[in-house]
């Protein structure tokens, strides 16, 4: 009886791992060592690691080794192993961050023995992945590019959001604001660099409700009170990551009834958001972003 339950179940494993390669297109299969300790950790590293339709993470107490099984064209192992390490889990190439790690329950505090830290694989993740011919070099050489670039267009839109305000045009600013919300919602977190994944994780919730509260409201004073908050966590990210341009960092100390509010500009020029044509010129650079 006990040998025909055994059977069940592994028959039940089968299928259910054949269900999930017929899932994910351009499937690949690898097997990982995750460490951890508990179902607890399970639960974790399979879900954060899991993406419907793009990669399936299995991962065994026992053993510590996760399977990976993911889209190549979608997704990439150091992009799950990622994931996985940023909820507290170190794995063969990145190592969890200390603070999530000390965060994590008693019992899932496995021994660590990674010496690598993310951010320093991360570096050179894209000059030891193995090319297997000259068209994935280049697919991949486009999306490094790319990821450089995920967040110009946030900024972009962030930066319209600022001149609408200037101009004292709450329809415009809700305009713009409504494409920012769109920019950050199309921002592919798990491609970020390490550095700026960590603060985007931070801020993108916040800097969303932001963008949605001045996108739906067409009042000025309310858009203004509004961008003084988004205007802190934009700083905060534009610290991390590139942008094109030198970027200043402005502060006008008559806003938020005289307690002072910043902003971010491409021009070292003053053009106060917060007052407009009231008061243009008020206010000085803090600040210079390379």
């Amino acid at each position: 009886m006990k040998l025909v339950s055994k059977t069940l179940v592994a028959i039940t494993v089968l299928l259910s791992f054949t269900v999930c390669n017929a899932q994910i297109k351009n499937s690949v299969t690898e097997t990982v060592k995750v460490s951890g300790n508990c179902g607890m950790c399970k639960t974790t590293i399979e879900k954060v690691g899991s993406l419907k339709n793009t990669a399936k993470v299995d991962w065994d107490a026992d053993t510590q080794m996760a399977t990976l099984t993911y889209d190549s064209k979608k997704t990439n192992q150091d992009a799950i192993l990622k994931r996985i390490a940023l909820s507290g889990y170190d794995s063969e190439k990145f190592l969890a961050p200390d603070d999530v790690y000390n965060n994590l329950h008693g019992c899932c505090q496995y021994e660590r023995v990674a010496k690598v830290a993310v951010k320093e694989e991360n570096k050179t993740m894209a000059s030891t992945e193995d090319h297997s011919n000259n068209s994935n070099h280049s697919e991949t050489t486009s999306s490094v590019i790319q990821n450089e670039n995920q967040l110009k267009a946030v900024f972009d839109n962030y930066f319209i959001v600022k001149d609408a305000l200037i101009a004292s045009d709450g329809i415009k600013t809700a305009v713009a604001a409504k494409e920012l919300l769109t920019a950050i919602n199309n921002v592919k977190m798990e491609k970020l660099e390490m550095d700026v994944h960590m603060v985007w994780m931070k801020v993108v919730n916040t800097i969303k409700d932001d963008a949605k509260y001045i996108a739906d409201s067409k009042e000025v004073k309310q858009q203004r009170n509004q961008f003084i908050r988004l205007s802190k966590d934009m700083y905060t990210l534009i610290q991390v990551s590139k942008y094109e341009t030198p970027v200043y960092y402005q502060f006008c100390p008559m806003a938020n009834d005289g307690k002072g509010a910043n902003w971010l500009s491409k021009e070292n020029a003053i053009k106060n958001p917060y007052y407009g044509s009231m008061m243009l010129s008020c206010g000085k650079t803090l600040e210079t972003i390379k």
